[in-house]
C-alpha cells in the first residue's frame, strides 16, 4: 500500500492530468501550452515539470497512477485466484470507472500521432507494474506472465476502441467481459 507522501503525489497528478485534458479537449492538443495547464490548474510552470517530463506526459498521468493502483490491487486479491480471473476482476473495476472524460482522452490521443506512440509506450510501463505484482503473488514463470498481462491488456483495448466505434450507448463493461471470455489463454486456468 503506497503511503499518503506516495497519495498525495498521485492525486496532484491525476488532478493536473484532468486539467491538461480538459484543455486539450476543448482547444487541442497543440494549441495547449504547459504555462496554459499550469495557470488552468493554480500551479507554477516548475511545479507541474515536476510531476511530468513533458505536455503530452500530462494526458499519460492517469496511466501511471492507474497501473501503480492495479498492481496494489492485484497484490490484494485472494491467494488461490487463478491469475486471470484477478487480472479480469481488477481490469473490469478500473474500465468501470471509464466515463465521459476517459472516451475524450481516447479520442484525443488516437487523433494524435505523438501521443499515440506514447501511449503505447506508457501502457507498457504500466504493464511492467502489473505483470512484476502478478508474478509476486502467483509464482508463475516470467513467460506465462507476459503471457497474460499482454491479453489482459489486449482485451481491454480491443473493448475500449469497439466502445469508441459503437458510441456512448455501447455496454463498456459488457464488452470488456466478452473481450476476456473469447481471449481466455489456455495457461489462465478453468
Amino acid at each position: 500500500m503506497a503511503g499518503l507522501r506516495e497519495r498525495t503525489r498521485r492525486a496532484v497528478q491525476a488532478e493536473l492530468a484532468a486539467v491538461a485534458l480538459e484543455l486539450f479537449t476543448e482547444r487541442g492538443f497543440d494549441e495547449v501550452t504547459v504555462d496554459d495547464i499550469a495557470r488552468a490548474a493554480g500551479v507554477s510552470k516548475r511545479s507541474f515539470f515536476r510531476y511530468f517530463p513533458a505536455k503530452e506526459d500530462a494526458v499519460f498521468g492517469g496511466v501511471q497512477v492507474m497501473g501503480d493502483d492495479i498492481a496494489e490491487q492485484l497484490a490484494a486479491r485472494p491467494a488461490g485466484e487463478p491469475p486471470w480471473e484477478s487480472l479480469h476482476a481488477v481490469l473490469r473495476e478500473w474500465v468501470a470507472r471509464i466515463d465521459a472524460e476517459s472516451r475524450a482522452a481516447l479520442r484525443l490521443i488516437e487523433s494524435t500521432p505523438t501521443l499515440r506512440a506514447r501511449f503505447h509506450d506508457r501502457r507498457e510501463q504500466a504493464r511492467g507494474h502489473i505483470a512484476a505484482a502478478l508474478a509476486a503473488r502467483t509464482g508463475l514463470d516470467p513467460f506465462t506472465i507476459d503471457l497474460l498481462t499482454a491479453a489482459a491488456g489486449a482485451a481491454v483495448e480491443c473493448a475500449a476502441r469497439e466502445w469508441l466505434r459503437a458510441g456512448p450507448d455501447a455496454g463498456h463493461m459488457a464488452l470488456v467481459d466478452t473481450a476476456f471470455d473469447r481471449l481466455r489463454p489456455s495457461c489462465a486456468g478453468p
